[in-house]
């Protein structure tokens, strides 16, 4: 076994996948453990515009589709663009193909994770450790009211899995069963950290990024109505008083090292864990008028109030974001774009409507981790790292 560990993350410039990078430069759980990390990314990233440390132990690798090709090519395109691929010790799966078809989605997202994996196996000798990340879908939370009955709060990894014919169209699933039967009699551990919302930085474009909507929608408040001004939450009043562990992407990505370098946990195959920022469920009403306070907002919920649709509001008001970019001399593309999934913050904000919270005695209990953070570190976090890219504001004149 290498005395120090090797990382490599699929979908590095993703919510999740950015954090674990991060991480391991920052040389998490401490100084010593990582001598590499490869940053896989599907679209171009440069260092300047990744945010990541200046730090010699990095690279950035794009340009490798994980779907094209043969086996062969694959693994051919992997040992040319990582040429320490056989110093690997942690793989981290974060990668995902997103569509609107249903069954096209699950066929690649499984396609891709067979292949990528199989190489990885076959390329790198020296791998311990391989991590699968999922998520609530677990539990049910996508169907909303339609979800299983069997399936109550508090949320733990050992509830029964989705019956049909919910299960037949997660992805998860097929890939959770194809990596137990090939990981089986091989020397490498794996696990499945389960987040909930994930709340966290992204460089660039994303699909889903909470964190880049809501301080968008929260920049565009407090210019438009200035400092110490009633800011409504954007969402229904049953979603305001909604039972929810967040989950930030730093804490995904500590938790997640945690296990996958202590041991038993770390020779384990299979094991899932709830991942959470704290052991207490919060709800929006506990949260929102914090989240407020950053940009010098009050956050309120008024009984008449409609659920105010962020993405509708943000297009609304977009002439005055595209004002706010020249005056403050934000990026642009980052307020409004063709990649934003359609509706994705009202699903999260107005239809999570109901209390999903998490047991999460798992990782503080069985696993010994430690530390927890409150929604001002968590969310300020991200928006912190946003104003240093420059695309929200760092101050309002």
């Amino acid at each position: 076994m290498p005395d120090r560990k090797y990382g490599l993350v699929f979908g590095a410039s993703g919510v999740s996948g950015w954090a674990y990078v991060n991480e391991i430069l920052n040389d998490y759980p401490k100084k010593g453990i990582w001598s590499g990390v490869y940053a896989h990314t599907n679209r171009p990233l440069s260092l300047e515009q990744s945010y990541w440390p200046k730090d010699d132990r990095l690279s950035i690798v794009s340009g490798i589709d994980l779907l094209k090709g043969s086996q062969e090519d694959l693994e051919n395109a992997i040992r040319s663009g990582m040429p320490d691929i056989a110093k690997v010790t942690h793989v981290f799966y974060v990668a995902y193909k997103a569509g609107t078809d249903v069954d096209k989605e699950q066929d690649e997202n499984v396609d891709m994770l067979k292949r990528t994996v199989t190489a990885v196996d076959r390329l790198s000798p020296s791998l311990e450790f391989v991590v699968l990340q999922t998520g609530a879908k677990h539990y049910g939370c996508h169907l909303l009211t339609n979800k299983p009955a069997s399936i109550r709060p508090p949320l733990k990894e050992t509830d029964p899995p989705l019956p049909s014919p919910f299960g037949e169209k997660l992805f998860y699933l097929p890939q959770l069963r194809w990596l137990a039967d090939f990981s089986r009699g091989k020397k490498w551990g794996w696990a499945d950290p389960r987040p909930d919302i994930i709340v966290g930085f992204v460089p660039n474009q994303n699909f889903y990024s909470l964190g880049t909507a809501l301080g968008i929608y929260l920049s565009l408040r407090r210019e438009i109505d200035g400092e110490g001004a009633e800011c409504p939450f954007p969402g229904a009043q049953a979603s305001w008083e909604a039972l929810s562990n967040d989950s930030s992407a730093d804490m995904i990505a500590r938790q997640t090292l945690h296990v996958s370098l202590t041991p038993p946990w770390s020779q384990r195959q299979g094991e899932a864990f709830n991942v959470a920022d704290m052991r207490t469920p919060l709800c929006w009403r506990d949260k929102w008028p914090i989240l407020c306070s950053y940009f010098g907002l009050k956050g309120v919920k008024l009984p008449q109030d409609d659920p105010v649709e962020v993405r509708a509001y943000i297009r609304e008001h977009i002439d005055t974001w595209n004002k706010m970019e020249e005056k403050y001399g934000l990026q642009s593309g980052h307020a409004d774009n063709p990649r934003i999934f359609p509706g994705f913050e009202y699903f999260l904000l107005t239809q999570f409507d109901f209390d999903r919270q998490y047991d999460m005695s798992k990782m503080y209990g069985q696993a010994g981790f430690k530390e927890e953070r409150g929604p001002l570190q968590s969310w300020g976090g991200v928006w912190d790292r946003m104003r240093k890219a420059k695309i929200i504001p760092s101050e309002f004149s």
